[in-house]
């Protein structure tokens, strides 16, 4: 309840704050969390795209308790943007990695180290969207300036199960030992597509996966966080 309240209340604090000083536009940064949570399979075939919202009564009944602050805050932020006449365009990045600017660990960027640094003889099965931290950037800033922008974008350059991480990685970095099996005996858990047409059209090109991983590795090693 704490969380789904900080999450409400913290954004309408901030819109209101913005009506009060005649901001014309607020950028939101929300999740793929409040996309993806809607029941409707995800198979290699489908396609996610803007017009996919998470169900707040689905994540009730699953406690997916993040994924519901996220939507319900991004309900009440739409609400509150056609209530009050205030410009909002609301950005859904996923799994963020890339190059770090802080000298702590985020969560996003530890799934990479957690594969590198031999701590496990197993990777998650599981897939994931992942996107470039400088992208998401670079977003933030285009949504501002680009007068026609509007509305909500994904922002993910590719979904890829932690499986791929580890060709990429070994690719790349043939003398790091890394994890060989899945964690589980399930099927491999299967990845989906997320259009990325929409934030192409405001100008973010979207990094390849396989340079953002090269960018945190680097990034993990330049910080002490990972040695080879």
């Amino acid at each position: 309840a704490e969380l789904l309240e900080a999450a409400v209340s913290g954004t309408l604090n901030v819109l209101r704050s913005c009506k009060k000083a005649s901001v014309k536009r607020v950028v939101i940064t929300s999740s793929m969390a409040a996309v993806t949570f809607n029941g409707k399979p995800r198979t290699p075939d489908v396609i996610v795209d803007e017009t996919w919202f998470s169900v707040p009564e689905l994540c009730e009944k699953h406690q997916q308790w993040y994924v519901l602050s996220k939507t319900l805050a991004e309900e009440a932020a739409w609400k509150f943007s056609k209530d009050n006449e205030l410009e909002i365009v609301v950005m859904h990045p996923t799994m963020v990695i890339g190059p770090l600017l802080q000298p702590t660990l985020n969560a996003s960027v530890e799934v990479i180290l957690n594969l590198i640094n031999g701590s496990s003889s197993t990777y998650p099965n599981i897939a994931h969207g992942w996107v470039n931290v400088k992208d998401v950037a670079l977003a933030h800033i285009l949504a501002y300036e680009v007068p026609s922008a509007d509305g909500r974008y994904c922002i993910v350059e590719r979904v890829a199960h932690y499986l791929e991480l580890v060709k990429i990685i070994s690719k790349m970095y043939p003398n790091i030992p890394l994890p060989y099996k899945r964690g589980d005996d399930e099927p491999l858990f299967p990845t989906y597509q997320v259009s990325t047409d929409k934030i192409r059209s405001l100008g973010v090109e979207l990094i390849p996966l396989e340079t953002t991983i090269k960018e945190t590795i680097e990034s993990l090693k330049e910080r002490g966080f990972f040695e080879f």
